[in-house]
């Protein structure tokens, strides 16, 4: 809402940057991408899944990786159904988003870093997109100086370095659903190594 002259005004929800790969073509590394404004996926991904729901099919779950966001919701609330989140570090890609439907559909969508400039934007979407695609999204987003702007966390998007894990994403505010280490209790004394 915005306020001018003690009248509210509706403000338009800014439109949703998402690019598909064409109906019916042969996909080719990436089915599209996805350009969200924050890295807030509590506020982004209501928005992505509707729309993805009125396009494409119901969305049943979203993965991600944590490494990119400050946390990630474990649902949640679209156009009158749950979505279920969460976040694999291991076989989920840094700057992909996967989607999956009540069919056994999945696709597979380029992050395009909140900061990156509009035309280095369209450029990557539309790449993504493209059926005849065989990059990754993280080689299209290393040719992509734009890209590289840190966040406000101070994270260069995209992060390369391999021994950023999930444990770290955490210690930047990431998952909030993420494991949480159980505490080993005492350490035995020198006297008690050995019993177990």
């Amino acid at each position: 809402m915005t306020v001018i002259d003690g009248a509210m005004l509706a403000t338009p929800e800014p439109a949703l940057r998402l690019c598909l790969a064409p109906d019916g073509s042969r996909a080719g590394r990436l089915d599209g991408a996805w350009w969200p404004r924050s890295h807030d996926l509590s506020f982004e991904l209501p928005a992505l899944a509707a729309e993805l729901d009125a396009q494409w099919g119901r969305v049943a779950r979203i993965t991600v990786n944590p490494a990119q966001w400050l946390t990630v919701p474990r649902r949640i609330p679209v156009a009158g159904h749950t979505v279920h989140t969460g976040w694999l570090t291991a076989v989920q890609g840094r700057h992909t988003i996967s989607v999956r439907s009540h069919l056994p559909r999945r696709l597979t969508l380029l992050v395009v870093p909140p900061r990156t400039g509009a035309v280095a934007a369209a450029r990557l979407m539309a790449e993504a997109a493209d059926p005849a695609n065989t990059r990754t999204a993280s080689e299209l987003l290393a040719d992509e100086p734009s890209a590289k702007v840190p966040d406000r966390r101070g994270i260069v998007w995209p992060v390369r370095d391999p021994s950023v894990s999930a444990w770290s994403s955490a210690r930047w505010g990431g998952p909030s659903s993420s494991p949480r280490r159980s505490d080993p209790g005492p350490r035995p004394t020198s006297g008690d190594a050995d019993h177990r």
